[in-house]
C-alpha cells in the first residue's frame, strides 16, 4: 500500500515536470535515488548536522497514555523506498527502536497504560489481540523480500506462500532495540529471519552493547586478505542448496532461512525446521552465519549399504558480494557408510592384543568413535528451540529427555537394569551435561524473561557457530587465585570461593565475579598499596581477559562486575550446577536457593532409565 502511494506521487511529480520541460524521463526508482538516497561522501556533513540537531518530540504525552510510535509504517516506508530505488542492488535497512510501536500496523499495544503489554501467559492464552495482526503485518513485509514459504512464528509454524517470485532477498532489515520495555521483536522476528537480518537488544542506546555492535556491523576484512582487503564482511541476496547422493535426502534447515521451494529427488518427507525443500533463501549472511542441515537416511535398514560405499553432499551458497560481484562456493564433502550390526548379531572380534571399545569384546563402532558431542549438543538445542514455536515447553523437555536416553541405551556400556555399570565413552562423556544446562538455559526456560528476549536469544542461537552456541548453553567459568595461573573451573556452586575471581562468559553477558573475602580486600584498597602488586594483578586479569573476550564477539555481550551476595551476583549464580543447596547440609561452596535437581540427580536418573531392559 504505501509502495504504491510513493509510485503515485512520484507519477504525479513526473507529469508536472514534463509540464514544465524538466529533464528527460526518469524511472520510479531513479527519481527514489535521487531524491532520497545518496552516497555517504555526498551527504555525510547533512546528515550529521540533522542527527545533531535532532531533539525530543516537545509534544505532551499524556501521563496515563504511551508515546505514539508507529514503527511498522516507518519501515514499510522504507522497505519500500529500497524496493524501487535498489531492486536487485544489495542494501540494509537498520531500525533503532525505543520502545513499543503504539500506532498504525504493527502496533503491539495499545496507547492507554491501563493495558499492559503482551506476556508469555497472554500468547499461551491467545489473550493478546494485537498480536497476530502484528505478525500477519511484518510477515507480509518479509514476502516482498524472500522467495517460497515463510515460516510464520504468529500463526504456530503455519507456511505461507511468498507474494514475490524473484530472487533471494536483497534486502536485510536489521533491529536495534534499546529499551527498558519491550518493542516488538517477537512479531519483527520472522521479517529479520526471512531477509537475514541481525538483532541487538540493549537497556539504552548509550550502552557499549549497542555502539560497539553498531560498529562492528560495518567490519572490513584485512587489507592483506587477497581480492577481499579492506572489503566490507557482510553480503547480500544468498541462497543455499544442498545437493546428495540417493542414500540420503534433506529433511530440512534451521537458522536465518526461508524456504524457495525448491523439490528435488533428495527432498526427505520428513521434516525439521524449514522443510520440504533442498534450497533457501538466507539473505544477508556475514562470516559468521551458520545454518544447520539436517539429513534423513532413506536406504532401509533391512538392506546393507555394499562395504566401501561412500556418501556426497554438496554445499552450493550464492551470493552478491559487498563490491557488487556475485560469488558461487561449492563445498563438497565424502565419507564412507558404516552397516549397523543386524539384531542377533555381533561383529567381529578384534585381532589379539588389538583391544576394542567395548571391554576388548567387540570391534570399534564407527558412528560411535565420530560422534561429535559439541555438534549433536548444538543441533539437538536448535531442534528444541524450533519445536518451542508450536509445542509447549513442558513437551519439547519431556521430548529432548527422551532422545537423550535413547541416545545412553544405544552407546553406552552397561549391564541391564544395572544403573551403577553405566560408562559412556570420551566421545559421549560431555553430551549429558550439555543437555543439562541446555534444560535450565533462556532457550527453553521463560521464567524471568519477556517474549522479545526469549525471540532474541533463540534467533542469535539459531545463527552462531557450534563454538559460541556451545557457550550460549554451557557458559565457561575460570577461575582466578594466587594459587597460580587461572584455571577453567567447574560450573559449579562449588567453585565460589572468597579468595578467587570468577570470570563467567554466557555468550551475551560477561561476568567478573569476586568472591567475599576478595570483594572486602578490594573495598579496603589493599591493590592500591605498593606491597600488594599481587593483588592488584589478581584484579586486573580477569578485566583484561574480559575485554578480549568482548573485543572479538557479536553483538557485544554486557558487561558486569559483582561481588558475591550482592544483588548482580545472580547473573553467576544462576549458571551455576545447584550441587549445593539451601537443603544441604556442611557441603563446600556457595548455596543456590533452588529446587532444580543438580547434575548428579539428573545423570542418577539418565543411568536409571538407560538400562531398563
Amino acid at each position: 500500500m504505501i509502495k504504491d502511494q510513493i509510485i503515485a506521487v512520484l507519477l504525479s511529480q513526473q507529469q508536472q515536470q514534463q509540464q514544465q520541460q524538466m529533464p528527460p524521463h526518469e524511472s520510479s526508482g531513479q527519481q527514489v535515488l535521487r531524491r532520497f538516497l545518496l552516497p555517504v561522501s555526498e551527504c555525510s556533513m547533512t546528515l550529521e548536522s540533522i542527527l545533531e540537531d535532532l531533539r525530543k518530540d516537545p509534544w505532551p504525552v499524556p501521563s496515563d497514555k504511551r508515546v505514539a510510535r508507529c514503527t511498522g509504517c516507518a519501515l514499510s516506508v522504507a522497505t519500500s523506498l529500497l524496493d524501487l530505488a535498489l531492486p536487485r542492488s544489495g542494501a540494509r535497512v537498520m531500525m533503532f527502536v525505543g520502545g513499543p510501536c503504539t500506532s498504525g500496523p504493527g502496533a503491539i499495544v495499545s496507547r492507554l497504560k491501563t493495558e499492559d503489554i503482551r506476556s508469555h501467559a497472554d500468547l499461551h492464552r491467545n489473550a493478546e489481540p494485537l498480536h497476530k495482526p502484528a505478525c500477519e503485518f511484518y510477515a507480509s513485509l518479509s514476502k516482498r523480500h524472500a522467495v517460497g514459504g515463510v515460516k510464520a512464528k504468529g500463526a504456530k509454524g503455519s507456511t505461507q506462500a511468498a507474494a514475490n517470485a524473484s530472487a533471494s532477498s536483497m534486502h536485510v532489515v536489521d533491529v536495534f532495540a534499546c529499551s527498558l520495555d519491550q518493542v516488538g521483536l517477537l512479531e519483527m522476528g520472522e521479517l529479520v529471519e526471512a531477509t537475514g537480518g541481525l538483532m541487538v537488544l540493549g537497556d539504552s542506546f548509550g550502552q557499549s552493547v549497542f555502539k560497539e555492535s553498531l560498529r562492528r556491523v560495518f567490519k572490513t576484512y584485512e587489507p592483506d586478505v587477497p581480492e577481499d582487503g579492506g572489503q566490507m564482511q557482510m553480503a547480500f541476496g544468498a541462497t543455499l542448496e544442498v545437493l546428495t547422493s540417493r542414500e540420503f535426502k534433506v529433511s530440512g534447515a534451521i537458522g536465518p532461512v526461508s524456504s524457495l521451494g525448491k523439490k528435488a529427488p533428495n527432498v526427505s518427507d520428513l521434516e525439521v525446521g524449514c522443510g520440504g525443500t533442498n534450497a533457501w533463501s538466507l539473505g544477508g549472511i556475514d562470516p559468521s552465519t551458520t545454518i544447520a542441515v539436517y539429513f534423513d537416511i532413506s536406504n532401509p535398514g533391512t538392506s546393507p549399504l555394499p562395504e566401501g560405499k561412500r556418501r556426497f553432499i554438496q554445499f552450493q551458497t550464492k551470493y552478491q558480494h559487498s563490491n557488487g560481484r556475485t560469488r558461487l562456493r561449492a563445498t563438497t564433502i565424502c565419507g564412507p557408510w558404516h552397516n549397523m550390526p543386524q539384531e542377533g548379531q555381533k561383529s567381529a572380534p578384534p585381532p589379539p592384543g588389538a583391544g576394542g571399545f567395548n571391554s576388548g569384546m567387540e570391534q570399534p563402532n564407527p558412528v560411535k568413535m565420530s560422534f561429535d558431542q559439541e555438534a549433536a549438543a548444538v543441533l539437538l538445542a536448535r531442534v528444541a528451540v524450533e519445536r518451542t514455536e508450536s509445542e509447549d515447553i513442558a513437551d519439547v523437555l519431556r521430548w529432548v529427555d527422551r532422545s537423550l536416553i535413547r541416545l545412553g541405551a544405544k552407546f553406552a556400556d552397561y549391564v541391564p537394569d544395572d544403573p551403577s555399570s553405566f560408562r559412556l565413552s570420551p566421545e559421549f562423556s560431555l553430551f549429558p551435561q550439555f543437555v543439562f544446562h541446555l534444560r535450565r538455559s533462556q532457550f527453553l526456560q521463560l521464567f524471568n524473561s519477556s517474549p522479545d528476549e526469549a525471540c532474541y536469544y533463540r534467533y542469535v542461537l539459531n545463527r552462531e557457530n557450534t563454538a559460541n552456541s556451545l557457550v550460549m548453553i554451557q557458559p565457561t567459568l575460570l577461575s582466578y587465585s594466587f594459587n597460580g595461573a587461572p584455571q577453567p573451573a567447574l560450573l559449579d556452586s562449588q567453585s565460589v570461593q572468597p579468595d578467587t575471581i570468577l570470570l563467567l562468559d554466557t555468550f551475551f553477558h560477561v561476568v567478573v565475579f569476586h568472591g567475599e573475602t576478595t570483594a572486602a580486600w578490594r573495598e579496603q584498597r589493599y591493590h592500591e598499596q605498593e606491597e600488594h602488586v599481587a593483588f592488584r594483578a589478581l584484579l586486573e586479569a580477569p578485566q583484561a581477559d574480559a575485554q578480549m573476550i568482548m573485543d572479538n564477539r557479536f553483538p557485544v555481550p554486557r558487561y558486569i562486575v559483582c561481588d558475591q551476595h550482592k544483588s548482580e551476583a545472580r547473573f553467576l549464580m544462576a549458571k551455576l550446577n545447584p550441587s549445593v543447596t539451601h537443603n544441604s547440609e556442611g557441603a563446600a561452596g556457595a548455596q543456590v536457593f533452588t529446587d532444580d535437581v543438580s547434575l548428579r540427580v539428573f545423570m542418577e536418573h539418565l543411568m536409571k532409565l538407560a538400562v531398563q531392559s
